[in-house]
């Protein structure tokens, strides 16, 4: 009987192909329960630092900063926007 035999470079591929897949099972865990309320904590943190200036006028949350205020506030937004693209 005729019996089939996989090449070197069918083997060499097959073990490849079962690396890529383990390694991409590792990439696609699921993130800590702490994760998602930390983004969101973020965003809202940063979009409430903006509320209260524009609400006291320029007066608070931090007076010796000013304008900078607005900054700080997308600043922490912004770190809960980039959070969203790790999360899975």
């Amino acid at each position: 009987m005729a019996r089939d035999r996989a090449s070197s470079s069918d083997v060499a591929r097959r073990s490849r192909d079962v690396q890529r897949t383990s390694s991409d099972e590792t990439a696609k865990s699921p993130n800590p329960v702490w994760y998602k309320p930390v983004m969101f904590g973020f965003m809202l943190i940063g979009l409430l630092w903006i509320i209260v200036f524009y609400v006291s006028q320029g007066i608070l949350p931090v007076p010796g900063l000013g304008t900078w205020n607005i900054l700080i506030g997308f600043g922490i937004a912004f770190i809960g926007f980039i959070m969203t693209t790790r999360w899975r």
